[in-house]
C-alpha cells in the first residue's frame, strides 16, 4: 500500500500535534485491557464456549482495531467531529428505538440489538455524539445569544434519558445527566440552575424507586448493606484476600464464581490475582488521561473544543469511577463497565470513539499551523544560486 504525499503529510502534522503522553497513556490502558481479559475471562470462556481463550482472542481482535480506531478519529479537526458526533447521536438513538422494539433481552433489559449477527448496545454510541453536539450547542450560544441552546439540549437530553430509562438503564443515565450537567455550568450558566437540576434528579430517582420494581430491590439491599448482589460479595472478598500483590496469575478462584468477571466485575478479578497495587496503577492511568485532557482543555481559546474535550473526558472518567465503585460495593450495581479493560465490543468500539474525539479536539492547533507554514516555504528557492524566487 502506498501512501500520497499529502497523506504523509497529513499523517506527520498529526504526529507533531498530537498530545503523545495521552497516547501513552491509552496504549498502557489497552495493554492492561489484554492483561486483564487473560485474567478474568479464561473461566468464563470454558463455561460459556469451551474455548478458555475464546473471549482473549474476541478481546485482542477488538483491542486492535479500538487502536486503529482512536488513530483514525483523531485525524479528524473539529468540525468533522460535529460531524460523526450527529451521526452517532442520531444513528444511536434510532437504533435504540429499535432495541425497545425488538431487541435482545438480558438480565431484564433491553439494551442490546443485533445486527448482522453482531450484538451492540446502541446506547453506548450515543453517548459521544451526545456530549460533542451539547457542546457544540453550548459554545454556539456564547457567539449567537439569541440561539436557543439550552433548551435544543434539553431535548436532547430528554431523548436520551427516556430512552434509557426504558430500557432501563438506570447507571448510563445517571451518568448521562451529570456530565450534561457539568458541561452546563463550565458553559458559563448560572449556578442558580443548580438546585433546580438537583430537585429534577431527585424527583426522576424517588419515582424511578417506586415504579421500577428490580431499581427498588437494589437500592434497598444496598442500603441494608447486605451487598447488592452475589457477584458485589464476592467481589469485594476478592479485595479482602488480595494483599498488595495479590495471589498470582492463573491462581484466582474468585473469577470462577463471577459470571461478569470478564466484564462489570473485571477490576475485582485483577485484584484477586494481581493485588491491591495493581489497581492502583490502574486507578493511576485513568486519573492521568482526565487530569491530562483538562489541563489541555481549560487552555483552549476555542469554546467548543474546551467544552467537547472536558465532556467526553467526564463521561469517560465517571464511568471508569463508577464501575471501580460497584466491585468495592461503594455504590449499587449499575452495568457499568470499565473502560477499555471489560470486555464488550459496543463499550470497547465507543469507548474508542471517545479518546479519539478526545486527542484530535486536544491537538495542539499552533503546531499544525507552523507545520503547514513550513510546507509552504520548503516550495520556494531561497538563494538557490539559479535565479529562483525569493
Amino acid at each position: 500500500m502506498k501512501f500520497s504525499r499529502a497523506e504523509r503529510a497529513h499523517v506527520a502534522d498529526w504526529w507533531l500535534s498530537i498530545d503523545r503522553t495521552l497516547l501513552v497513556l491509552i496504549l498502557t490502558l489497552a495493554v492492561a485491557g489484554l492483561a486483564a481479559s487473560l485474567i478474568a475471562s479464561p473461566t468464563v470462556g470454558i463455561h460459556l464456549k469451551g474455548d478458555p481463550f475464546y473471549f482473549v482472542k474476541r478481546q485482542a481482535a477488538g483491542m486492535v482495531f479500538a487502536l486503529a480506531l482512536v488513530f483514525a478519529v483523531s485525524l479528524l479537526n473539529p468540525p468533522l467531529i460535529k460531524r460523526l458526533a450527529l451521526l452517532l447521536f442520531a444513528g444511536g438513538v434510532i437504533l435504540m428505538i429499535g432495541a425497545l422494539a425488538q431487541g435482545a433481552e438480558r438480565n431484564g433489559a433491553t439494551r442490546w440489538l443485533i445486527l448482522a449477527g453482531a450484538v451492540i448496545q446502541p446506547s453506548e454510541f450515543v453517548k459521544p455524539g451526545f456530549i460533542v453536539l451539547t457542546a457544540w450547542l453550548f459554545s454556539e450560544s456564547v457567539k449567537r445569544p439569541d440561539m436557543p441552546a439550552l433548551e435544543l439540549s434539553l431535548l436532547m437530553l430528554a431523548v436520551f434519558l427516556s430512552l434509557l430509562v426504558l430500557q432501563p438503564d438506570m447507571g448510563q443515565a445517571i451518568i448521562a445527566a451529570s456530565v450534561w450537567c457539568g458541561m452546563l455550568f463550565l458553559a458559563g450558566y448560572s449556578l442558580r440552575l443548580l438546585p433546580v437540576f438537583l430537585l429534577l434528579g431527585a424527583g426522576g430517582l424517588t419515582a424511578a424507586y417506586f415504579t421500577m420494581p428490580h431499581f427498588m430491590s437494589r437500592l434497598n439491599r444496598f442500603m441494608q448493606g447486605a451487598g447488592d448482589t452475589m457477584q458485589t460479595s464476592v467481589a469485594v472478598n476478592a479485595f479482602r484476600e488480595a494483599g498488595w500483590l495479590g495471589h498470582g496469575l492463573g491462581e484466582g478462584f474468585t473469577k470462577s464464581r463471577l459470571p461478569d468477571a470478564h466484564n462489570d466485575f473485571v477490576f475485582a478479578a485483577i485484584a484477586e490475582e494481581t493485588g491491591i497495587a495493581a489497581c492502583l496503577f490502574l486507578i493511576l492511568i485513568y486519573a492521568l488521561i482526565v487530569w491530562r485532557v483538562f489541563r489541555r482543555a481549560f487552555r483552549e481559546e476555542d469554546a467548543f473544543v474546551r467544552l467537547a474535550a472536558a465532556g467526553l473526558v467526564m463521561i469517560f472518567g465517571l464511568q471508569a469511577l463508577i464501575n471501580m465503585a460497584v466491585n468495592l460495593n461503594l455504590l449499587p450495581a449499575k452495568g457499568v463497565t470499565l473502560p477499555l479493560i471489560s470486555y464488550g465490543r459496543s463499550s470497547l468500539i465507543a469507548s474508542a470513539i471517545t479518546l479519539g474525539m478526545i486527542a484530535g479536539l486536544t491537538r495542539r492547533p499552533g503546531v499544525r499551523l507552523a507545520s503547514h507554514t513550513m510546507q509552504g516555504l520548503s516550495g520556494l528557492s531561497i538563494g538557490s544560486g539559479r535565479g529562483g524566487p525569493l
